[in-house]
């Protein structure tokens, strides 16, 4: 077992006045391609594709087969220049530095045409000393070189032996050797996303100028005194002393809520310096802490840390506070063989729920502060409290952390590292060591990250041998293998953070592959560490298809984002889903046809003569597959939790693939390009609710469990309730008597035979039938209402055209829907075309004759917009 403790913070904007003079070089640039044939202004942040965009120089390049038309852009190469005058006298400051904290990806850089340094990651931050050639009017060029010539040339030169894979499946469409450059992987393509190696200055870009010390950064870690009860705040603070003499003075730091404040004496010498602080937090305080989405309060705390240096020099920080503890618990377990796997917060067991997260965006420009914030409120309105930041895009802005620190999210943090496998020459190595000791400094601040993870599927790669490897080579590759993930940046992170776990991959068997030299045998097994598990093939409505393992960090299926999202980007002929564009679109191998496949087992597939009404009709249905798809593999992995099964079970963590979507595009997200919610999210929301009933079926008995993530032992009783598909009226319901549901358990609450519930219910049959079931409590719904279908719904008798009406109304910033239908009608849809908002329930089963509906709109709309766009699909509309 081990334990990680962190007391954190969220650091303010840099330095006051009397620190440093920043100047900021954001905003308006000039750039030229590589012949200076095209030539145009652009904006930093940003990158070429957004400015030869935003100039009406090409169409969106998201639109139909742009991605392919608009290649010619990643393959020059690019140059960003900019002439500027400093705002004040740069003659008073002994040092001047230019500051680029994000720059994509390979460049050199000339300041008033001499060369001061390049950049070879996109990851890392670039600082240049430009105290000799300033002037008080300055030009800066950013010369780039194509991110894609630059992989093949690095690749062609690495003449030891092949790293694979070389390139992407064809069915992507990408570009080759990614896995030579320090680059956002997936803009090389992806099987969700499109090829687009960008070029520019895509973060804050400035100048600093400074006196006697620069203050580079604060970190802080924690000490818990476990025997004491008291909490040790460790701060290192990085300073750039250019005085030629020693500066001293003193640091106060101050928690006005904890009652604490303390003075230290500081010394500093010439040159890069750090100090480091011992801050006590008195035990008779009653601290906050930092709790998880559904679990308590995100409490946090302002503190001052403030500088009393000589001659004057005050250097004063104010940061946001938080206190939790995070524990990977790795320990045998009774029954089974293997170790568990799961995280303590705050000393308590809690089962992650949540997501896996992808680039937002190709262009990362266009991710606002609205976009984030808009994608990361949907996560905890589904009821989530994980994400994982996905090894194959980038570090997320800080405003990402920042969002989930006050939002309750934990972060599984992957390094940059997906899918392949990675030279290991001296030179890689030093950029990956610049690039995870720089995120980590800025990272470890936050709450929400909860553990380190250096790559994505590569240990499972190597060792189950994806790129068909010669046993006689393959020590070559698993050397590398520990060279870079465990004796570079294992050693990196721990050097720098102390605080969290570091696993060296996911899926990994955790302690056992450390156990064996760091690669298993087996990196998928179900009794130890995280797994992930796709399969498309399998009937997804049987459970015993899926793992019954420790921890499942990647799962899911595919479906088509709805027809008000591809409609931006297409065209009329493009509506088939046998066209062009959507097998253009689809990047996963057999993807299209797997849907419809899975999609044939339990429904009829529509036959609409209207060839747009059957590409709406499939789109549909793809969601409705995909939602209950997940619905049951999540539901079995949540009722998991608490049993050990033939030595399998005691699952805490079920993180889907993926949440969102980087372009509008069949994929396995729950959030469409643009952040409308699919069906499946809907799904979520009901599936990661804090109480669930879940029902499923062993050896023809209906079994029903009671799945807790509440803090507290709930009193409830179970209803159940049989419909006949023909009727609204059930044909029969019972209740039990009350019982006890333990806080952060899964329990067997009911069982029955098939047979008998059927016998007992008007002599129903599977085939006309459909069985749902809520928890109450002082007679109130405390659940949401779950249902278990006890066929194949293609297999359905008694099911009738169910007419569905909406009567609109407004309730402040809401809109009232109150429905009413004339049958029973599964899986109803609710839409709003391109109108920005959700609803509080979708794609429900209708048993009753009316629902009230609410929908919240992102933006502001009107009733009558809201009913000329409104459709609503069930099931029997698209046959």
């Amino acid at each position: 077992m081990r334990l990680h403790l962190l007391l954190l913070l969220a650091l303010c904007p840099r330095g006051s006045p009397a620190e440093t003079h920043s100047y900021s070089l954001r905003g308006s640039w000039r750039i030229h391609s590589g012949n200076h044939s095209v030539q145009l202004l652009g904006t930093v942040p940003g990158c070429v594709h957004s400015a030869l965009f935003q100039q009406g120089l090409i169409q969106d390049p998201y639109y139909r087969f742009n991605d392919l038309e608009y290649r010619w852009i990643s393959l020059d190469n690019w140059t960003y220049s900019k002439e500027f005058k400093i705002p004040f006298e740069i003659s008073k400051w002994q040092k001047i530095n230019l500051v680029f904290d994000g720059v994509d990806t390979v460049a050199k850089i000339l300041f008033n045409n001499v060369t001061i340094g390049k950049t070879e990651n996109m990851f890392n931050e670039y600082r240049f000393d430009i105290t000799h050639v300033v002037r008080d009017v300055n030009s800066l060029e950013v010369r780039f070189q194509s991110a894609v010539l630059y992989a093949a040339q690095r690749s062609n030169a690495y003449r030891n032996y092949k790293v694979p894979p070389n390139c992407p499946p064809a069915v992507q469409k990408g570009e080759c050797h990614v896995n030579f450059i320090r680059k956002e992987q997936c803009s090389f393509s992806w099987d969700w996303g499109p090829a687009f190696p960008t070029q520019g200055i895509w973060r804050d870009v400035r100048v600093e100028a400074y006196d006697v010390c620069h203050l580079r950064y604060v970190t802080f870690s924690p000490v818990y005194d476990n025997s004491a009860r008291q909490w040790n705040l460790e701060i290192q603070s990085s300073f750039d002393v250019v005085s030629s003499k020693p500066v001293s003075g003193q640091v106060i730091v101050t928690i006005p809520k904890l009652q604490a404040q303390q003075i230290h004496n500081i010394s500093l010498q010439p040159g890069e310096r750090m100090v480091e602080l011992l801050v006590k937090i008195s035990k008779h305080v009653a601290v906050g802490t930092w709790w998880p989405h559904g679990h308590g309060n995100q409490t946090r705390y302002n503190m001052t840390i403030r500088f009393e240096l000589d001659g004057g020099l005050t250097i004063e920080k104010s940061v946001k506070v938080y206190f939790r503890t995070v524990e990977l618990v790795e320990e045998p377990i009774k029954g089974s063989p293997g170790l568990s796997f799961y995280f303590k917060i705050n000393g308590v067991p809690i089962f992650l729920k949540g997501s896996n997260w992808i680039p937002a965006d190709s262009f990362q420009d266009r991710v606002t502060s609205d976009m984030l914030r808009l994608l990361l409120q949907s996560v905890v309105d589904a009821n989530m409290n994980t994400l994982r930041v996905w090894g194959g895009g980038v570090y997320e802005q800080d405003e990402f952390y920042e969002l989930c620190d006050e939002l309750g999210i934990m972060i599984w943090q992957d390094f940059m590292f997906a899918c392949a496998l990675y030279p290991t020459n001296q030179g890689f190595l030093d950029l990956v060591r610049a690039e995870v000791a720089y995120q980590v400094r800025r990272l470890k601040s936050h709450p929400s990250v909860i553990i380190w993870s250096g790559n994505n599927e590569n240990e499972a790669a190597l060792m189950m041998n994806w790129y068909s490897i010669e046993p006689s080579k393959l020590e070559t590759y698993m050397n590398d293998y520990v060279t870079l993930y465990v004796k570079n940046m294992r050693e990196i992170v721990f050097s720098g953070d102390k605080s969290r776990p570091y696993i060296v991959s996911s899926p990994s068997n955790g302690a056992r592959t450390v156990a064996e030299g760091w690669l298993s045998e087996n990196p998928y097994s179900q009794q130890f560490g995280d797994v992930h598990f796709y399969d498309y093939i399998s009937d997804c409505w049987n459970w015993q298809v899926f793992p019954k393992a420790r921890f499942v960090s990647e799962y899911g299926y595919q479906s088509w984002p709805s027809f008000s999202t591809l409609q931006k980007v297409s065209s009329k002929e493009d509506w088939s889903y046998l066209s062009k564009f959507a097998r253009h679109r689809q990047h996963h191998s057999g993807g299209n046809s797997e849907m419809l496949l899975q999609a044939e087992l339990h429904f009829r597939l529509p036959n609409s003569t209207d060839p747009v009404r059957t590409f709406k009709d499939t789109i549909y249905l793809t969601q409705v597959m995909q939602a209950q798809c997940v619905k049951t593999e999540t539901e079995f992995y949540l009722r998991s939790r608490s049993e050990i099964v033939n030595g399998e079970g005691h699952t805490m963590g079920a993180l889907y693939w993926q949440l969102n979507d980087i372009w509008q595009a069949p994929s396995w997200a729950s959030l469409e390009y643009g952040g409308k919610w699919k069906m499946l999210h809907y799904f979520a929301r009901r599936f990661f609710a804090p109480l669930l009933p879940v029902g499923f079926e062993r050896q023809d008995v209906l079994h029903i469990y009671a799945v807790s993530d509440l803090q507290w032992d709930a009193n409830v009783t179970l209803t159940v309730r049989v419909h006949a598909w023909s009727s609204l009226k059930p044909v029969c319901s019972f209740v039990t008597n009350h019982f006890v549901v333990k806080a952060g358990m899964a329990t067997p609450v009911y069982q029955e035979p098939v047979s008998t519930l059927m016998k007992r219910c008007g002599n129903c049959k599977r085939e006309s039938c459909v069985v749902s079931f809520f928890f109450s409590t002082d007679s109130k719904l405390f659940s949401p209402t779950n249902h278990h279908f006890l066929s194949s719904l293609k297999k359905a008798t008694g099911l009738l055209k169910a007419q569905i009406t909406a009567r609109i109304s407004q309730k402040g910033d809401t809109f009232v829907f109150d429905l009413k239908t004339s049958a029973v009608a599964p899986f109803v849809w609710l839409d709003v075309g391109s109108i920005a908002g959700r609803f509080s329930d979708n794609g429900f089963l209708m048993t009753e004759e009316t629902k009230t509906v609410l929908f919240h709109p992102w933006k502001p709309t009107s009733k009558s917009e809201l009913e000329q766009s409104f459709h609503v699909t069930s099931l029997t509309d698209i046959y």
